[in-house]
């Protein structure tokens, strides 16, 4: 398969990992459009959002207790972070393994771009 982020979760291509367990990787985003800014990543590969199936429910969990986590563990839990996932190509999704995006570490602005 030739997916960036399973290359990622394979070892293959290198990342600055910040959560692992048996379900989701956690890692810096290469571009990031915030202070802090994780990429969270099922291991298993699901293209979009639309794909996810009842199947994949511990998976999706697991991404959301990672961020929760990571939230703590990093110490803006309390300040307060987004956590943003983006489908398909109107949805600005660029790479088609499904992902979220952690973003704090400042005021965030406005969800929608002009």
């Amino acid at each position: 398969m030739d997916c960036l982020f399973c290359k990622i979760i394979e070892g293959s291509i290198p990342s600055t990992k910040v959560y692992e367990n048996e379900h989701v990787l956690a890692f810096q985003d290469i571009a990031p459009a915030a202070p802090t800014h994780i990429l969270i990543i099922p291991k298993k590969h699901i293209a979009t959002m639309n794909d996810v199936t009842r199947e994949d429910d511990l998976a999706i969990a697991e991404i959301f207790a990672a961020a929760r986590h990571i939230a703590k563990e990093q110490g803006f839990d309390e300040a307060g972070y987004r956590l943003i996932n983006n489908c398909n190509s109107d949805g600005g999704q660029v790479v088609y393994h499904l992902h979220f995006h952690l973003l704090a570490g400042k005021k965030l602005g406005a969800l929608l771009a002009e």
